[in-house]
């Protein structure tokens, strides 16, 4: 803004103008000054007590402003610190000190802060230096800087040295009182959101039938706040298995909230058993609706042991690793889609092989990303080390955890979930059975599917009773594929050391459900006298546009 165009409109402008036009002019035009009579004397004063001295710092002695300041000063010489000088302040504070005596011995609340080695280095470097927040005894905090200075050689104060140190100190107590209220209310919020963290994982991992699994979480070191790394076991039914890893973006109580909720929802759409890439996409319209403000990552992956891979669906995590029975490691292609919470966008399944034997691993950033290196780097550097780690699960995951080089200090939170499928021999092998029969034709396929079950139940050597339950479910499955399937149509066995498990399959994607028969219904007794009889049972769509529906049994432990 151009301010001399608006400075003839301000307020008494007009009138100062007209004022000096009266009077003839300007005060210089007139000879006069333009400092008003009372300023001119006033300036005059000043000039004259700045020439005579008296009146001005220089003139100042200067044990006379140090002893007036309330700040703590020594002033200390030579090799040993001798002092030569504290103020009023410094003796009210630690108490008099005799003048000539050595640091050491005259000044212990120095040497309690560890100030004596500073004081030797800035004597010999001639630099000053500060060092912050030091607690004296008495419970007081000074922020010290110590300061090089000459004195004059041979002066009475000095013993012959010329180099000395001022120390100046600074009651910063209640500054430090106030950080200390901070950081103990940082570590109170920390200490809650670890807690809340922890308590929303699981306590306990599921143990599937055909897979050996053990996770670890650690949390961030002291200075970083908690995130929202989480991760979880699902088992599914029919020898199924899903298995979770995801990551909340941010920092504190509020990720680890959100954490939760998306834990509980997915296994809450686990219970569908639906194809993983369509979890992550119930789970992405959750998220947004959680926070839209809240990004999170989710690796969502199921196991079925029929078919020797890891089926998986990533909403922008990071790869699975599955190292094979020969020691090969196999990497997950990239996210099947963007990170949860984006909207609008349709994710995907892929698989990767998974037979026995196989060692798989679902991590966490926390754990391969390094601020000095790029993410890729540390996802080799984990392919490495998954090469040469070998043991259980949770020796794995140890294993892993150090060769990643994680300790206590760590600024990420890192979770790690690790899955084996062992390769069973011996007498391990015969609790682990498999039997299929293709069900070929119309009603007389079922005949053959009880005759077929009947055979292989007693040559696992099931008792009586057992075989009966078992024979019956795996005739009623067949009866109503029979009925409201279409071809092809399959019969499976299979048998863990805990459970039987039974399951038929076909064409049509159609979903059975339990009903109560009325009394004059010829069908729809099925579903219900399997449900009655089995331990559990359940239906899902396969992947090929058909469906299966299983049933299990308990068996008795030896």
């Amino acid at each position: 803004m151009n301010f001399t165009r608006w400075s003839a409109r301000l307020p008494g402008t007009q009138r100062r103008a007209a004022a000096r036009t009266e009077t003839g002019g300007s005060p210089a035009q007139r000879g006069e000054s333009s400092v008003p009579a009372a300023r001119a004397e006033r300036t005059a004063e000043h000039s004259t007590d700045s020439a005579d001295g008296p009146g001005g710092v220089d003139g100042l002695p200067a044990r006379e402003v140090l002893d007036s300041v309330p700040a703590l000063v020594a002033l200390v010489h030579g090799p040993d610190h001798r002092i030569a000088y504290v103020n009023d302040a410094y003796a009210t504070a630690f108490g008099p000190r005799p003048t000539g005596a050595p640091a050491r011995e005259a000044l212990p609340e120095l040497e309690e802060v560890g100030l004596l080695p500073l004081l030797d280095q800035v004597l010999r470097s001639s630099k000053p230096r500060t060092v912050k927040s030091r607690k004296v005894p008495g419970g007081r905090s000074y922020t010290f800087t110590c300061t090089p200075v000459s004195l004059p050689l041979g002066g009475p104060a000095t013993g012959g040295q010329d180099g000395g140190v001022l120390v100046f100190a600074a009651d910063v107590t209640d500054h430090a009182d106030a950080a200390e209220r901070l950081r103990a209310s940082e570590r109170s919020q920390r200490e809650t959101a670890v807690t809340l963290q922890r308590s929303l994982l699981p306590q306990e991992l599921e143990q599937p039938d055909d897979l050996r699994i053990a996770a670890t979480y650690q949390p961030g070191g002291t200075e970083a706040a908690v995130g929202g790394d989480w991760y979880d076991v699902i088992t599914l039914g029919g020898g199924r298995t899903a298995l979770v890893i995801g990551d909340v973006m941010g920092r504190g109580v509020r990720a680890a909230a959100v954490m939760g909720q998306l834990r509980t929802a997915v296994r809450a759409y686990a219970r569908l058993d639906l194809p993983p890439h369509e979890v992550l996409q119930l789970l992405d319209g959750l998220a947004a609706e959680i926070d839209a403000s809240q990004i999170a990552t989710c690796a969502y992956a199921v196991h079925d042991p029929n078919e020797g891979s890891l089926t998986y669906a990533s909403a922008g995590h990071l790869p699975i690793l599955v190292r094979d029975e020969n020691g090969t490691i196999h990497r997950a292609d990239e996210p099947t889609g963007p990170p949860l919470g984006t909207g609008g966008w349709l994710h995907a399944s892929g698989s990767v092989p998974l037979g026995p034997g196989s060692t798989a691993v679902l991590y966490t950033d926390g754990l391969v990303e390094r601020r000095s290196e790029d993410i890729d780097e540390g996802v080799a550097s984990l392919e490495r080390a998954l090469g040469g780690a070998t043991g259980t699960p949770q020796v794995v995951c140890d294993r892993l955890i150090r060769a990643l080089g994680v300790t206590a200090d760590h600024d990420d939170d890192v979770a790690v979930l690790v899955l084996q499928q062992p390769a069973r021999t011996g007498a391990d092998a015969e609790l682990f059975r498999n039997a299929a029969l293709e069900l070929l034709g119309g009603v007389e396929a079922a005949p053959r599917a009880r005759a077929f079950a009947t055979g292989v139940l007693a040559s696992w050597r099931f008792p009586p009773d057992l075989l009966d339950l078992g024979v019956l479910a795996a005739s009623e499955l067949v009866a109503n594929s029979l009925q409201h399937g279409t071809p092809p149509m399959r019969l499976r066995l299979r048998r863990t050391d805990r459970r039987l498990i039974i399951e038929v399959t076909d064409g049509d994607d159609h979903l059975p459900r339990r009903r109560r028969a009325e009394p004059a219904d010829e069908s729809g007794r099925g579903i219900a006298i399997v449900a009655t009889i089995a331990s559990n049972w359940g239906s899902r769509r396969t992947p090929g546009g058909g469906k299966a529906v299983w049933c299990e049994f308990a068996l008795p432990r030896p």
